[in-house]
């Protein structure tokens, strides 16, 4: 609010603002708010960025104009590294009923604007079923590792038909999935043992669950994972590592070598 009103509620709520008000989660409270407007020379906190925009690309929210799902989508992609991109999508995508159909139809009409070939890697990558960041980044890891890019929220159900367990990701047609364990899987005691139970559970309709937590590194995730394709006779499956986005600007927690981010506080 307090940078809208900065512009004389001029400007157009964008990025990460926008994306909050749109009820995506784990966006940084800290993070400079960021917007459209003509004035860039913006007090400490707020990012303002002169830009294009078109009618369409604009709603109210909260009696404030802010970039539709669509438009908010374009602008992050276009301007995050996309690991950082494809994960506040996510979970702008899965917050709103944001079709990136209508997020690559603004990337054409954009065509030939900084960051349009890499908002369009990040758009392609985009899956709400998505529930954090770390899982978000567990499959781009999969992606790039060769893996065939995996299902998000696969229900697995028992011979009566019961729902046992949803996992994270996976691949249905060689039964591995994978699930990335935060820490409230180890803060209590009765979290600790249904995850167990959920485990034997999927273990035994014949699924392989590859257990991610944040103390693993790349390399021990791909390399369970590709065991247990090897143990399905599937590794065949397993295509060469792909470079997503070839751009010097990594995200700072790839570059510090650490596999998932500091969790961001939901907004």
């Amino acid at each position: 609010m307090a940078a809208w009103l900065w512009t004389g509620r001029n400007g157009v709520l964008a990025g990460r603002s926008a994306a909050a008000l749109h009820g995506a989660k784990w966006v940084n409270d800290d993070a400079p708010a960021q917007l459209l407007h003509r004035n860039r020379r913006a007090p400490s906190g707020i990012d303002a960025w002169l830009d294009r925009f078109e009618d369409d690309e604009v709603q109210i929210v909260h009696g404030m104009p802010v970039t539709t799902p669509a438009r908010t989508a374009l602008d992050l992609a276009r301007r995050l590294p996309v690991d950082d991109a494809v994960a506040a999508i996510d979970a702008l995508a899965r917050a709103t009923k944001l079709k990136i159909a209508d997020a690559d139809a603004l990337a054409r009409r954009y065509r030939g604007r900084r960051g349009i070939r890499r908002a369009r890697v990040a758009l392609d990558l985009v899956d709400p079923g998505a529930e954090s960041p770390q899982e978000t980044r567990l499959r781009l890891l999969y992606i790039r590792a060769g893996f065939p890019r995996p299902e998000t929220q696969i229900p697995v159900y028992d011979e009566y038909d019961q729902l046992v367990a949803v996992l994270d990701m996976g691949w249905r047609r060689v039964m591995v999935g994978a699930d990335y364990e935060g820490e409230h899987h180890r803060l209590t005691r009765r979290q600790f043992n249904r995850d167990i139970r959920r485990f034997d559970a999927v273990t035994e309709l014949g699924w392989t669950d590859v257990r991610v937590t944040v103390e693993d590194t790349e390399g021990v995730i791909i390399d369970g994972t590709r065991r247990a394709f090897e143990r399905r006779g599937a590794l065949a499956l397993i295509g060469h590592p792909v470079d997503l986005y070839p751009a010097p600007n990594v995200p700072s927690w790839r570059a510090s070598g650490q596999f998932f981010a500091p969790r961001s506080r939901s907004a």
